[in-house]
């Protein structure tokens, strides 16, 4: 009954005051307009791109890196695996990382439902110039990745951290804390290690990035590793993980958790090589 009398009380009042009765919004006219408007913000997937621009990596694979992005968001395959999703869009963020305290953020979170917001979020990583700066810190890029979710406007069916990077951590706190925060909160990470050089006594490359990446960085339901071993296939790798990544793809692999095996590199050795090399 207090029902009835609240919503008899509301319509008065809009024609005393000279309103329309028909613009008094229902109670559930607004729970459609909310949950139309909960409809609006889903997406399939919210993904970060983490990219690496530490001095290990030379000009020429920072420029490949981008054109890599920005071309596989235009690609055909691209648009294709997008519109294949339950909700037709995703919800994408851009930074680069180097060093525990540098990270900065490209494309703030943008929406991707078609081509012409495909192509902006490619152009504007194009266009912003491209920088180099010292150390490496896949934790600090997965720390600060973390709350980035929680800024993002949009819902997504899955979360997921992309960090690709062509050394191990050597700054920063150990990766693997940082992984596991990330895994505790639903959060996937997946791998792209970029193994186009030998490994060099400057610029702190290691044998087996790919193992490292595997058993010290990813992690969640489904997660991946891509490494990219010949410059050439570069951009086509990258494609490749967005397109999986996008599809929600699980790689015909058995999934393990991290605690059920012993890593083959040392999730350390970053740190151990810095350490022997420079002290401290």
């Amino acid at each position: 009954m207090r029902l009835l009398i609240s919503i008899g009380a509301v319509l008065v009042a809009g024609v005393l005051a000279g309103g329309d009765v028909a613009s008094v919004a229902a109670p559930g006219t607004r729970y459609q307009q909310q949950a139309a408007d909960k409809d609006a913000q889903s997406v399939d997937v919210e993904l970060i791109l983490a990219v690496d621009v530490s001095y290990s990596m030379d000009m020429d694979e920072l420029a490949i890196q981008r054109e890599g992005y920005a071309q596989a968001i235009q690609s055909k395959e691209f648009l294709q695996a997008l519109k294949a999703g339950p909700n037709g869009r995703i919800a994408v963020t851009y930074f680069e990382w180097a060093a525990s305290s540098d990270q900065k953020i490209i494309i703030p979170w943008r929406l991707i439902d078609g081509p012409e917001t495909a192509d902006a979020v490619a152009a504007e990583i194009l266009k912003t110039p491209i920088r180099r700066a010292s150390r490496t810190s896949i934790s600090g890029a997965i720390n600060f990745a973390i709350p980035l979710f929680d800024e993002d406007p949009y819902r997504g069916l899955r979360r997921v951290i992309d960090i690709s990077g062509d050394g191990p951590n050597n700054n920063g706190g150990p990766v693997t804390v940082s992984r596991d925060a990330a895994l505790e909160k639903g959060i996937v990470i997946n791998g792209l290690p970029i193994m186009v050089k030998e490994p060099s006594y400057s610029t702190m490359d290691i044998d087996n990035l790919d193992y490292y990446y595997e058993d010290c960085v990813i992690g969640g339901p489904g997660s991946f590793v891509i490494a990219i071993k010949d410059r050439e296939k570069f951009k086509e790798a990258i494609r490749t993980k967005l397109l999986m990544e996008v599809a929600g793809r699980t790689p015909e692999r058995k999934v393990m958790h991290v605690a059920d095996k012993e890593p083959r590199v040392s999730c350390l050795i970053g740190e151990k090589i810095w350490q022997d090399r420079w002290g401290r």
